[in-house]
C-alpha cells in the first residue's frame, strides 16, 4: 500500500558513482552551470519513434514516449493542449514556440523540450501545426478514448462537479453520482440520479468506471476510496484534505484548495514585504538594516524586529 499522493517540492536522485570510484569507466560530463537547473535548460532535440516502430519491450511508440515523460512535464503538456484547442477554435493553423510558451506561461526552451517528448520539433520560421500538435498531445494524455468518472460526496462541490458541462466534451463523462444523504437517493443530479455509496463497488464495475473523484469529508474519504478500488476504479481525484492509503497500482491526485490559498497569501505577504523594504530605502539617510551602523543585523532591533538608522 501506498499513499498515492505527491511530496511537493521533494526532489529524489539515484545515486551514481564518480568515475574515479569506478575503474574502466570514461569521465563524468563536466557539471551544468549553477543557474541552469534541469527543467529549464535547453536540451538537444531528442529523436522521435518512428511511426509503427515498437519500443525496447515490444511496447507502441506512443506508450515508449508516455514512460519517459516526467510528471510535471504530463501537467504543462495539458495546459498547453488546452492553449492551442482554443487556438484551434479561433481558426489558427501554426503557432510559434514563443507564442505558446507566453500563452501557457513558461519559457519558449521548456516548452521545446516538453514537445521532444512528443517527437515533434516544428518547422523553423513556421513553428508547429496547431492540429498535429493537438493530436499528438491528446494521444500521450490518452484522451483518444474516454474515461468514465464518478463523483462521490453530492454536497456543494459535488454538485458543481456533477452539473459542469466541460468533463464530456474533453473525454471525461460523469457516469455515476453516489452519497449516503437519503434524501438524495435517487434525486437527479446533472441528469444522472444519485445512488448509496453502499453502490459504489458493484455500479462502478458494471459501468466501466475508470476515475473517482472523492468530495466527502475527511472522515468519510478513505472508507469511499476502498469502495472506489473495489469497483475496480484505477484513478482519483481525492478534494478531502486526507492522506488516502491505496494499493501500488492506483494513481491519486490531491486538490487542497485551503492549501493553494495558502501557498498564494504567502506570495502575497512576501509581495507587501519587498514593496515596504523599497520604500523604507528611498528615505533620506535611511540605510538597510543589515547595515544599520549599531552593528546588529536585520531582525535584530531592541525588539526582536527589523530597525532602521535615520541619519541627521
Amino acid at each position: 500500500m501506498h499513499s498515492g499522493q505527491e511530496n511537493y517540492g521533494v526532489v529524489t536522485q539515484r545515486g551514481r558513482r564518480d568515475a574515479a570510484d569506478s575503474p574502466g569507466r570514461a569521465p563524468r560530463r563536466p557539471r551544468r552551470p549553477a543557474g541552469l537547473d534541469a527543467d529549464n535548460a535547453p536540451t538537444a532535440e531528442m529523436p522521435a519513434v518512428p511511426a509503427g516502430e515498437p519500443g525496447r519491450n515490444g511496447d507502441a511508440p506512443e506508450a515508449v514516449r508516455a514512460k519517459s515523460i516526467p510528471e510535471a512535464a504530463v501537467a504543462r503538456l495539458a495546459v498547453y493542449l488546452r492553449v492551442l484547442s482554443g487556438m484551434s477554435e479561433q481558426g489558427a493553423t501554426t503557432v510559434s514556440s514563443e507564442e505558446l510558451s507566453q500563452a501557457a506561461g513558461v519559457n519558449s526552451a521548456k516548452l521545446r523540450k516538453d514537445l521532444s517528448y512528443l517527437g515533434s520539433y516544428g518547422t523553423r520560421g513556421v513553428g508547429y501545426e496547431v492540429g498535429v500538435l493537438v493530436s499528438q498531445i491528446e494521444r500521450i494524455l490518452g484522451l483518444t478514448r474516454q474515461h468514465k468518472v464518478a463523483v462521490v460526496g453530492i454536497g456543494n462541490l459535488g454538485h458543481a462537479l456533477a452539473n459542469y458541462g466541460g468533463f464530456p466534451g474533453r473525454g471525461f463523462p460523469v457516469e455515476a453520482l453516489f452519497d449516503l444523504d437519503p434524501d438524495l437517493i435517487g434525486v437527479p443530479v446533472g441528469g444522472l440520479p444519485v445512488s448509496h455509496m453502499d453502490d459504489i463497488p458493484r455500479i462502478c464495475a458494471e459501468r466501466g468506471i475508470s476515475i473517482g473523484v472523492i468530495a466527502t469529508p475527511p472522515t468519510a474519504a478513505q472508507s469511499v476510496c476502498d469502495r472506489l478500488v473495489a469497483g475496480g476504479v484505477q484513478c482519483i481525484l481525492n478534494f478531502a484534505p486526507v492522506v488516502l492509503q491505496v494499493p501500488a497500482h492506483i494513481e491519486v491526485r490531491k486538490v487542497d484548495l485551503a492549501v493553494e490559498l495558502q501557498i498564494l497569501s504567502f506570495h502575497v505577504a512576501r509581495r507587501a514585504d519587498d514593496a515596504g523594504n523599497q520604500g523604507n530605502s528611498g528615505l533620506p539617510g535611511a540605510v538597510h538594516p543589515s547595515e544599520n551602523g549599531n552593528g546588529r543585523r536585520n531582525g535584530s532591533g531592541p525588539d526582536g524586529g527589523r530597525e532602521m538608522v535615520v541619519r541627521s
